[in-house]
């Protein structure tokens, strides 16, 4: 038995270069016009809004905001990833609707404070699978600026001091629902 051999039978969750690459090189909304769609509209809705209109805070909120179309191909990749069981894909598929629909806890067409429960919920959401899933999965997945843990982590703890507590606990009550 070689080295490597040992490797996989101490982690499972090893992961082979030539796997890292292709996760890396997905292209997730490549094939659907609709999901590029929505990534991109999302993304110029809160640049032209703080560019016009916010604050310092406003624009600091916005910085955290951009990084949500990141969260969101994320959790795609995480949806279709071999690693991920079926029931926290299934729980991601429930983050991923939440995501696409209209119905939201604060509506998305109040300027920026309307993603903002967007938001917490997948970062929320992606700490509870993360607590239960190798952090690996995640890292290979993600292909936002920075650390992911240390962004997840960083908006976690200013949702928690900013977001108001009733929005706070009905995304935290969704989140336990569907988990």
């Amino acid at each position: 038995m070689n080295q490597q051999d040992n490797e996989e039978i101490v982690n499972p969750q090893v992961v082979p270069e030539e796997q890292k690459q292709q996760i890396s090189e997905k292209e997730i909304f490549a094939d659907d016009q609709r999901k590029l769609k929505f990534y991109e509209d999302l993304r110029t809705k809160v640049r032209k809004w703080t560019t016009s209109r916010a604050g310092h805070h406003g624009g600091k909120m916005a910085e955290y905001l951009f990084i949500l179309p990141d969260l969101f191909i994320l959790v795609c990749r995480l949806a279709v990833d071999s690693r991920v069981p079926v029931k926290k894909k299934l729980f991601i598929g429930a983050i991923i609707t939440y995501l696409i629909l209209p119905l939201d806890i604060i509506p998305d067409f109040i300027p920026i404070i309307g993603y903002l429960d967007d938001l917490v919920l997948v970062v929320l959401g992606l700490n509870q699978i993360f607590n239960e899933l190798d952090k690996q999965i995640l890292i290979d997945n993600w292909s936002g600026e920075g650390n992911v843990l240390d962004v997840l982590q960083t908006i976690s703890a200013q949702a928690e001091r900013f977001v108001d507590k009733n929005v706070l606990q009905k995304i935290k009550h969704w989140i336990s629902r569907k988990s």
